[in-house]
């Protein structure tokens, strides 16, 4: 039993080191001196983290990446969950067509999807064509089906009926109901969700070069202009993305988890009384 343990954790270790091992060497680069004929780097600094932090284009770049994915994301939630918890509630018939809604973008390319966008906003009154606002409206669009899965896949897991039937036999309006009862116990995967949306657009590339390009430099193309200039910034640009991200991960996780138990605790501390009907 202990040999076939033992068997488990080393091919478990040595899955994780290959899934790592493009990340390490990329880090190990980005603090490299010189790695050109040898094994390991010749020397070690952290020189380039300094140079690429002092940039203000860099912290310019990721303060508007931060904005845009933040702004999108959060419009996303806001609009996706309560759409779904309505049409869940009390339109079930429709569900399947929020559903093929949702999936939509799946089905466009992004480059088709941003020739159409730059063709319809590139004139008239709706003329938005290279601004941010038409990047987070793209952006929006974009994280449809991963809002919608993941939302959708944590209101299966509760009864929404007997929820909101509780809540309002206890004395909850339906707004409080949403808000007190059921978007904590959804909260797992609404914050998954949002997690997954924000990584996905931070590393969207295509349509944030076709749609804004040089008018509105994020890090994404940050990046690939750095990539042409030097290897070792544009592995330290790479390694400073995912620490940023997982930090956020942590940050919003936390705060997710948090936020759940102190609406738990409130219910729980919370006398309500039953209706009186005469």
């Amino acid at each position: 039993m202990k040999e076939k343990k033992a068997l488990h954790r080393i091919a478990i270790a040595l899955m994780f080191l290959y899934l790592f091992m493009p990340l390490i060497a990329t880090f190990l680069y980005s603090i490299a001196t010189d790695w050109y004929d040898t094994v390991l780097p010749k020397g070690l600094t952290l020189s380039w983290y300094v140079k690429l932090f002092k940039d203000v284009r860099f912290v310019a770049a990721l303060g508007r990446t931060l904005f845009a994915c933040s702004v999108a994301v959060g419009l996303n939630i806001a609009v996706m969950v309560v759409s779904i918890f309505i049409v869940s509630l009390y339109f079930p018939k429709l569900e399947r067509y929020l559903q093929a809604f949702a999936m939509l973008p799946y089905a466009i390319p992004g480059v088709i999807g941003a020739v159409g966008l730059i063709k319809v906003y590139s004139s008239g009154p709706f003329a938005i064509s290279g601004t941010v606002w038409l990047l987070i409206g793209a952006y929006f669009v974009v994280i449809l089906p991963y809002t919608y899965q993941g939302t959708k896949n944590s209101m299966r897991t509760v009864d929404l009926p007997q929820l909101v039937s509780a809540a309002e036999l206890l004395g909850a309006s339906k707004p409080k109901a949403f808000f007190k009862v059921v978007l904590p116990n959804i909260l797992p995967g609404v914050m998954v969700s949002a997690l997954l949306s924000f990584s996905v657009l931070f590393g969207e590339f295509v349509l944030t070069n076709l749609l804004v390009g040089g008018y509105y430099e994020t890090v994404q193309i940050y990046l690939m202009r750095r990539m042409r200039e030097s290897g070792h910034l544009s592995s330290t640009v790479v390694i400073s993305y995912y620490l940023f991200v997982f930090c956020l991960s942590w940050i919003a996780l936390k705060l997710g988890q948090n936020f759940k138990n102190g609406n738990l605790d409130s219910l729980r501390g919370k006398k309500y009384e039953l209706p009186h009907y005469r």
